[in-house]
C-alpha cells in the first residue's frame, strides 16, 4: 500500500529505529540542516495515537537547530509489543521505556512532551529521573485518570477487545466512527492499518491505566520545584477529553507556563500545527536560557 499524501514525510523527517535497554522503538526523526545546536525534544503520543500525531508539527521544531524525536510507545503502530506481559504497560513500566530513549538521545536532557496518555506516562519518567529532562509539556493532557465520555470510549475499545479482533473491531466500530467523523479516505487508510497493527494487549491495559491513573500534581509540584524544571501545561480551547478548566487548575498548581491554542481541541498538533511548534520552540528556547 502507498502512502497516503499526508503522511508523506518532510525532508528533514525520516523513519527509524532506537535500541535501547529496553527494546526497540520506531521513531520519526527529525534534524535540523547542519549540526545540532540545541537540546533535543521527545515527543510522545496519547492512547491508541502513534508518532505520525506530530508529523505536522516535527519539520518547523527543527528551524531553529534542533533535534525532534516522535516515538511510538511499547506496543503502539510500528513499536514491537509484549503480548505475553500485560504489566509491561503499567504506566510506570512505559515510564521507564521514555527514560531508556531519552537515555539514547543523550548525553545532554531532553525537552519532553507526552500527549494525552502520553502525559501520564512521561509524567512517571520525570517523578523518576528529574535530571533526564530539560523541560516538560503535558499538552492535552491531565492531572489523573480521564472522566466522562472519553473513559467511556476506552472502557468500550478494553472491552470489545476482550472478546473480538482487531480488525473486527475496526469494521465494527473504529472505522464507521472515522467515517462518520468526515476523515478523508487516506486518513481512514492510515488509522485502519495502524489499528491493525497495534498492540491488542497494550490497548487493553493502557485503558485501564488511562481510566484509574491516581492525581499526582503535587507529587510533580515538588520534584519540579526540587530539580528547578521548567513545566508548560499547553492545551486546545476545545478540547473535548479533559476539561480545559481541568488543565487551567494543574498548571495553576504547577506554577507552569500555560499556553491554550485557538480553534484547537485535544489534538493540537495537528489542529493547528504552526501556533503548537511555535509555542513549543519558545518554551524550550526559555528553558535552554535558564
Amino acid at each position: 500500500m502507498s502512502t497516503p499524501r499526508f503522511l508523506e514525510l518532510p525532508p528533514v523527517v525520516r523513519r527509524t529505529t532506537l535500541r535501547t535497554t529496553r527494546g526497540e522503538f520506531a521513531v520519526l526523526e527529525a534534524l535540523p540542516v547542519g549540526e545540532p545546536e540545541r537540546q533535543p525534544a521527545l515527543l510522545v503520543p496519547g492512547y491508541t495515537g502513534s508518532k505520525e500525531d506530530f508529523l505536522g508539527i516535527l519539520q518547523t521544531l527543527t528551524r531553529v537547530g534542533r533535534r525532534v524525536v516522535a516515538m511510538d510507545m511499547r506496543g503502539q503502530y510500528e513499536t514491537p509489543g509484549t503480548p505475553d506481559d500485560p504489566d509491561a504497560y503499567r504506566i510506570a513500566a512505559l515510564g521507564a521505556d521514555i527514560l531508556a530513549v531519552a537515555e539514547r538521545l543523550g548525553p545532554e536532557p531532553v525537552h519532553l512532551v507526552g500527549h494525552s496518555f502520553g502525559g501520564l506516562v512521561t509524567r512517571e519518567a520525570v517523578l523518576a529521573e528529574p535530571t533526564a529532562v530539560a523541560s516538560f509539556t503535558l499538552m492535552s493532557s491531565g492531572p489523573g485518570a480521564i472522566t466522562g465520555r472519553s473513559a467511556e470510549r476506552a472502557t468500550m475499545l478494553r472491552d470489545a477487545l476482550g472478546v473480538l479482533s482487531m480488525n473486527d473491531v475496526w469494521e465494527i466500530k473504529l472505522g464507521p466512527d472515522a467515517v462518520a467523523a468526515g476523515q478523508p479516505g487516506p486518513v481512514i487508510s492510515f488509522l485502519r492499518g495502524r489499528s491493525l497493527r497495534t498492540c491488542p494487549r497494550g490497548l487493553i491495559e493502557m485503558a485501564g491505566e488511562l481510566t484509574t491513573a491516581p492525581d499526582k500534581v503535587e507529587d510533580l509540584c515538588k520534584v519540579c520545584d526540587d530539580a528547578d524544571l521548567p513545566i508548560m501545561v499547553l492545551f486546545g480551547e476545545d478540547d473535548d477529553a479533559w476539561d480545559p478548566r481541568v488543565q487551567a487548575a494543574m498548571a495553576d498548581k504547577l506554577d507552569a507556563v500555560r499556553v491554550v491554542i485557538p480553534g484547537a481541541a485535544h489534538s493540537p498538533a495537528w489542529e493547528a500545527p504552526e501556533t503548537t511548534a511555535h509555542a513549543l520552540t519558545d518554551f524550550w528556547n526559555s528553558a535552554e536560557r535558564r
